[in-house]
């Protein structure tokens, strides 16, 4: 999925969760602290690819963690969204709860997002199986547009 595509998808991710009261921290949040919350991590899980978006601006980061792990494997799995969420309960980090909810929820879009592609992910790694529901081909731009578009005009419609 492309950069715009896990964007798209992360900001109709959160304003479904908002308006359909899905978790109370959420909508009970602040419109600019969910929305922000999300994007700040939409992009996230693709530190692991120093061509990515996120991982050309941090490649001192993304590259270590490309040739450990590689592509698609720790930063796209449950493990780390675990790993992540132990360390923010015992940390005491000065952040409004609906912003940590909300940069959940976006790290979890891009997983989601992933598992829509013929590539899938190892969601359970590190079991290496991979998960996917190939609805959108590598090469489909337009049609991960189109569902990315869709989405957001039925969350923001709901």
């Amino acid at each position: 999925m492309t950069t715009e595509g896990h964007i798209c998808f992360a900001i109709s991710n959160i304003i479904l969760i908002k308006k359909t009261k899905l978790i109370y921290f959420i909508t009970s949040g602040d419109w600019w602290h969910v929305i922000l919350g999300s994007l700040a991590t939409c992009l996230l899980p693709d530190i692991d690819h120093p061509k990515s978006f996120i991982g050309k601006r941090f490649k001192w980061l993304s590259i270590p963690i490309y040739k450990l792990f590689g592509h698609r494997s720790l930063t796209h799995s449950l493990l780390l969204i675990i790993i992540m969420m132990i360390y923010i309960s015992i940390s005491k980090i000065n952040v409004p709860i609906d912003v940590i909810y909300a940069m959940v929820i976006g790290y979890i879009s891009h997983i989601i997002a992933d598992m829509l592609t013929p590539a899938g992910i190892p969601l359970f790694w590190p079991y290496s199986k991979k998960f996917s529901i190939p609805i959108i081909k590598k090469s489909n731009i337009r049609l991960e547009r189109l569902i990315s578009i869709i989405i957001i005009i039925y969350a923001m419609q709901y």
